[in-house]
């Protein structure tokens, strides 16, 4: 008892007895065994170990909710506030993106400035992938978030109902694990709790992104049983919350107004959506530099006529009128659409960017 690895080393061999004897971590061992890695009672070794033991074994939905239990406990989360839709809260890789143009910031001031509260959390660029980070896209249009206490930061969300959670400065034990991922050259299954993660005292939708049809359940299973019944699940460009203009979109919805509705054996409803529906089928926008990236968002929200634009234009009412529409802000995906339309061509996207601006340089 005196063995100062004994804890760690016990969650360890449970889940490292290789195809034939090893055993899933029941919720609580997989928090107490995430606890350890964050706070380094765990040695370098026994963390290397697990993470690669745990990717080869296929982590469940319920160690997932144990370690996202874990990430409640030692992270941080927004104050709750007073608002007429849930806030959502949308989860995207940290590791980025490298191929297709990122709409994620676009969606949520189209979100925020029709009165819908949305929080992101991410970091800088991490392994394996080292995609541009939503931070560096947000520094692009003049909000520098890495600069913001937590203090401010709640002030911002309290005031101007969108908040980001830069996570080296308001949640730096989840970033001990990044120097691993960088060695291992893959992202470990906790991975998949960035996406699922919300940093929020109060009731919000989670938006999840995903690409792999594995993680599709996993994700499903580990909601359920941590008794989440408000999320989006879209498998979107690269694995972001990003609807792909060019292909059906495939979402999967969960409300609770829904759940006396749908069987146990299918919790959510399935929706595939075609852009080319809407008139707005476009080929995938590449990604090319944050400075491409930034001049053509800041054009699209300050002159949203421009006939140029119509590419970036259509994917982003694309994006934007779903989003609506399944914020509740919107009654049908038509009516979203339209909304997003109008929010860009009367300036008040223009506007709320600008007055954040404001708010970061006072």
């Amino acid at each position: 008892m005196n063995d100062p690895y004994h804890p760690f080393r016990d969650l360890l061999k449970k889940i490292a007895g290789g195809p034939h004897t090893s055993k899933d971590l029941s919720r609580e061992e997989a928090a107490m065994a995430l606890e350890l890695m964050l706070t380094q009672r765990a040695t370098p070794a026994q963390i290397g170990a697990f993470l690669i033991a745990h990717r080869m074994k296929r982590p469940t939905g319920t160690e997932l909710a144990g370690m996202l239990d874990t990430y409640d406990r030692l992270g941080c989360q927004l104050a709750a506030i007073e608002s007429p839709v849930l806030p959502l809260v949308l989860g995207c890789p940290y590791d980025g993106r490298s191929r297709t143009f990122p709409l994620v910031p676009l969606t949520a001031l189209i979100l925020a400035a029709a009165g819908c509260p949305v929080i992101l959390h991410g970091g800088d660029r991490m392994p394996p992938k080292y995609g541009v980070s939503l931070l560096e896209l947000w520094q692009a249009l003049g909000l520098d978030w890495s600069t913001r206490s937590w203090e401010q930061v709640q002030d911002l969300w309290q005031t101007h109902h969108l908040g980001f959670v830069y996570i080296p400065q308001h949640f730096p034990l989840a970033c001990c694990l990044i120097d691993y991922r960088e060695q291992l050259g893959k992202r470990p299954p906790v991975a998949t709790l960035e996406l699922m993660w919300s940093p929020y005292a109060g009731s919000a939708r989670i938006v999840v992104g995903y690409v792999h049809p594995p993680t599709e359940q996993l994700i499903v299973d580990a909601l359920h049983t941590r008794g989440v019944s408000e999320y989006l699940m879209v498998k979107g460009l690269e694995g972001s919350m990003d609807l792909p203009g060019d292909r059906p979109a495939i979402v999967k919805v969960c409300r609770s107004e829904l759940a006396g509705d749908l069987s146990p054996e299918s919790p959510v409803e399935r929706l595939r959506l075609h852009p080319d529906e809407y008139s707005l089928k476009e080929a995938e926008i590449p990604f090319k530099t944050v400075e491409d990236w930034s001049d053509r968002v800041n054009q699209l929200i300050q002159t949203p006529q421009e006939p140029v634009l119509s590419h970036l234009y259509n994917c982003v009412c694309w994006n934007g009128g779903f989003y609506l529409w399944q914020s509740g802000i919107a009654e049908s995906l038509e009516a979203g659409i339209a909304a997003t339309i109008e929010l860009l061509k009367s300036g008040q996207v223009a506007h709320y960017l600008n007055r954040l601006r404001k708010a970061f340089s006072d």
